[in-house]
């Protein structure tokens, strides 16, 4: 039987079809991939600047970091049923059924980011509990308490984001991005070092920063869609529409298993930070390098699968399944494509890579190892983000929950025990504890569970639409 993959070749279409595809999808993909390096990147200004203040400001500023990508992540991915509707009423030419959705989905951000919003300060009275040096603790509380200000202000950009990438407009999220990455700079210096007369707030300031690059987001993407052509026929602010729980709660069962998913595997890799934190500084800092460069580079099968998200969903809603089918298995190929290469220059040039961050030998030689680890699950990686990403197109988002949070909560972080901890009460365990290197062997099975999963669940909901499809044609 030919497989997903091969049947891009034995498919009818012809070559320049593929090649129009991958044309298609990168597109749009890229722009979204610059936009997530500038985020990445205003995450590295905040440590960088709070780094030099001085160690307890970025002590303080980690702690808070810590709580605020949780949150945001799974804010995002609640805000993540936009897409596939959005994309969905693209493709079958309903654009005027697009303004409603955005509008209650505006409200389901508001309400969701007050939630959160009370759900960091509630957090952060955990550092009251830990044993912190006093401004470490004064930092984090005071890091999270202001950009806790932030999350319903992030909630709506990300539903515009989501808005404005189903309507195939993703490179005015890059430019903001840009922009946004330079005020942030400019802010932080400003705040943390206390330049051009402002008072120095060191890792305090990172907040700040944060909360005002934050509103920027949202206001000049929404003065862009004000202004913008594009978004005429689909502008969802004309007027004042009251929330309408029926449309809320069918945009939150979509999203919710999203977000869901989005901590469950952020969770894990925080509590995996905290495991190691037992082995000492120089576990510490070769698992965070290591986990720094493998984030940047998985930045680009993720920016693929929102592209994909997007082109899955219009081709469903214009009823075409076969092109969603065909769409979904080009966009896993292509990550592969980029997977085998990623693998390839991060086990060549690992020891480069860790050169680049830290002049510690000992750190080199423990980040080389990992980053060897860590090319070996980029297959896995890339193929789990992007088919969770095609599905999601198919407005399918439990299944997927359910597979990462197996993956992750039942096989990494247990396997990743026994291997990094070794616990003398367990029947077998390695006679001594493979600490950092004990849980990335973890997370290379974790990943390759959810990537063999999630490709048996795509190729069930694409032949289940197809199958669906042709009920409907004889009848």
């Amino acid at each position: 039987m030919i497989t997903p993959l091969k049947h891009l070749w034995h498919h009818p279409a012809s070559r320049s079809r593929l090649s129009d595809e991958v044309r298609g999808l990168w597109a749009l993909a890229w722009p979204i991939l610059v936009g997530q390096l500038a985020t990445v990147g205003m995450a590295v200004v905040d440590v960088a600047m709070a780094g030099h203040a001085s160690a307890q400001d970025l002590a303080g500023v980690s702690l808070g970091v810590s709580i605020w990508n949780m949150l945001m992540l799974a804010i995002m991915g609640v805000m993540m049923a936009i897409n596939p509707i959005v994309a969905h009423h693209v493709g079958a030419q309903t654009f005027d059924q697009v303004p409603q959705v955005v509008r209650q989905a505006l409200w389901k951000a508001l309400g969701i980011g007050l939630l959160g919003c009370a759900a960091a300060n509630l957090s952060s009275l955990l550092f009251s509990h830990m044993l912190l040096e006093p401004h470490v603790r004064e930092v984090a509380q005071s890091f999270v308490f202001i950009t806790s200000f932030a999350l319903p202000l992030f909630a709506c950009y990300r539903v515009l984001y989501g808005y404005s990438t189903s309507i195939n407009q993703t490179k005015p999220l890059m430019v903001i991005a840009l922009l946004s990455l330079a005020l942030n700079f400019v802010v932080n210096w400003l705040l943390v070092f206390g330049n051009w007369g402002f008072s120095a707030q060191g890792g305090v300031g990172c907040a700040w920063a944060t909360l005002i690059t934050v509103a920027f987001n949202l206001l000049a993407l929404l003065w862009w869609m004000h202004h913008a052509s594009a978004y005429r026929s689909t502008w969802p602010l004309g007027h004042f529409e009251p929330p309408h729980w029926q449309h809320i709660k069918n945009l939150l069962k979509l999203g919710l298993p999203i977000g869901i998913t989005y901590f469950a595997e952020t969770s894990a890799f925080s509590l995996i930070a905290l495991l190691i934190a037992e082995f000492g500084s120089t576990q510490m800092a070769a698992h965070q390098i290591a986990l720094n460069f493998t984030s940047l580079i998985f930045m680009v099968p993720l920016s693929l699968g929102l592209a994909l998200l997007t082109r899955v969903g219009q081709s469903l809603g214009a009823g075409d399944a076969v092109q969603a089918r065909y769409q979904s298995w080009v966009g896993v190929a292509l990550g592969l494509v980029f997977a085998v290469l990623s693998a390839l220059l991060i086990a060549l040039f690992r020891h480069d890579i860790a050169r680049a961050y830290t002049t510690d030998v000992t750190v080199i030689t423990l980040t080389a190892e990992l980053l060897f680890l860590a090319a070996l699950f980029q297959l896995s990686d890339s193929t789990q983000v992007i088919t969770s990403c095609a599905i999601r197109g198919y407005k399918v988002t439990r299944a997927p929950m359910l597979i990462h949070m197996t993956a992750f909560w039942a096989f990494a972080l247990p396997l990743g025990y026994v291997l990094g901890l070794a616990p003398k009460w367990l029947p077998w365990s390695p006679a001594q504890p493979m600490a950092a290197q004990g849980f990335w062997i973890a997370l290379i099975v974790g990943l390759t569970i959810a990537a063999l999963g999630l490709s048996a669940l795509l190729r069930q909901v694409a032949l289940s639409r197809l199958d669906s499809r042709k009920l409907a044609a004889t009848a």
